[in-house]
């Protein structure tokens, strides 16, 4: 079977690198791919967004199953061109429909009232309800909590303690601070907790329920500064038992595959579930249609199942018969990233590894790419380095010790991932 992975991060060098452990992989192409997928991959310079330019490439390299990685070509309908196109091909992602839960704040919101999936209260806001939006933000104490409704590319998100600071936020939004992506601003009530995610692979009927991660998305140690796409993750989670997964699956992963059923809306894919527990109840914050970053880098390397296996089973209606297997030990991910990140940052900074002294490790390349024969940065976030122990201190222990042989200029990183475990 030849597959196709959409995408150059570290999520889809990790779905590489699992994808050639199967023996149903014959050809593996990652676009565009990076400089760690190009060591195990063909990568391919397509504009991924460009889908008849991606449709041909699967016509000339005969791909049979296509993973899209980031949520972009999701949202813009990937899935459905390629079931009007090429209707033989297996697309693993969501169509446009199912991937609103992601692409559009205020439809996940009212998806989740409809179905009673617990969240925060929260008010849709446009330039025609902007009074309503002042007055809301008004008779609430904060922190104030404002979304984008649309992709914002992650920084659509903002968490104010100040009121009247919350307020003009409000309106620079709604004029355009974050393009089209922030014509409606969700508004929502702060919940003050624990946060920690769950994922499922899902053919819309039945799941498989992936091992579960908590993030780091602020740049400063101790979750200070501004927010990333991610610094770090660790799996399992400690303070996340069997009796919170229960609550979980009953409350917010059964009624969303019912009510993504009761909207007749096709999905194959992932659900990433993005969760808050508050007095030991579980919320959800955000929806995403994909698997996140970086979390793929701890939750796959905790699954022993076959990846292309497990992908397939979705079009072969025989998802419900796979079990997990999955690796009980705990895994971490430190992500080193580029001076000046997320801020402006340069690219083209040449990066040594000293593959010796990291191979206690998995080093997964995310803006990279190699010039002239040399690896350079080519992103934000450069390289994330995960590694496997009996418990997370061992784990982030080990990532660290590895992350000292992987050099550029500029290189940081946070030295605290784990710190409120």
């Amino acid at each position: 079977m030849n597959i196709l992975v959409l995408g150059g991060g570290g999520r889809e060098h990790t779905f590489a690198w699992k994808l050639i452990q199967s023996p149903l992989c014959e050809e593996l192409h990652v676009a565009p791919g990076n400089a760690g997928t190009a060591k195990i991959a063909h990568n391919a310079a397509l504009d991924i967004m460009d889908f008849k330019e991606v449709e041909a490439y699967v016509h000339e390299h005969m791909i049979d199953l296509m993973i899209v990685g980031p949520e972009a070509p999701l949202c813009a309908g990937i899935t459905d061109y390629f079931e009007e196109h090429v209707p033989t091909l297996m697309v693993v992602g969501p169509k446009k429909d199912g991937a609103q839960l992601e692409g559009s704040k205020a439809f996940a919101k009212s998806f989740m009232n409809q179905y009673n999936i617990p969240t925060a209260g929260y008010l849709e806001v446009t330039s025609d309800n902007l009074d309503e939006g002042v007055k809301y933000l008004k008779s609430n104490p904060g922190p104030y909590v404002l979304k984008a409704d649309g992709l914002a590319a992650g920084k659509g998100v903002l968490i104010l303690k100040d009121q009247a600071t919350a307020i003009t936020e409000l309106k620079s939004m709604l004029s355009g601070k974050f393009g089209d992506a922030s014509k409606t601003v969700v508004i929502e009530e702060f919940l003050d907790g624990l946060e920690f995610s769950v994922f499922v692979l899902t053919d819309g009927q039945y799941y498989i329920l992936l091992p579960e991660a908590k993030d780091y998305k602020r740049i400063g140690e101790g979750d200070t500064g501004l927010n990333t796409g991610g610094m770090g993750a660790v799996s399992p989670v400690p303070f996340v038992d069997q009796e919170m997964i229960t609550k979980v699956r009953d409350r917010v992963i059964l009624p969303t595959l019912s009510g993504l059923q009761d909207r007749q809306i096709d999905y194959k894919g992932f659900i990433f579930f993005g969760l808050i527990r508050v007095d030991n109840e579980p919320f959800v914050i955000e929806y995403n249609c994909r698997m996140g970053d970086p979390e793929t880098e701890v939750v796959l390397p905790r699954v022993k199942n076959d990846f292309a296996k497990l992908c397939t089973a979705l079009f072969e209606q025989d998802l419900y018969e796979i079990g997990l297997e999955k690796d009980e030990r705990t895994a971490a991910t430190v992500m080193t990233v580029s001076a000046g990140y997320p801020g402006s940052y340069e690219k083209g900074k040449q990066i040594s590894i000293d593959e010796a002294k990291t191979s206690d490790s998995l080093v997964f390349h995310a803006g990279t790419k190699i010039d002239e024969n040399q690896v350079v940065t080519n992103g934000g976030r450069v390289i994330a380095v995960t590694s496997l122990d009996t418990d997370h201190h061992k784990a982030i222990a080990k990532s660290m010790l590895s992350i000292k042989s992987i050099d550029f200029e500029g290189k940081y990183f946070r030295g605290d991932i784990g710190f409120d475990l």
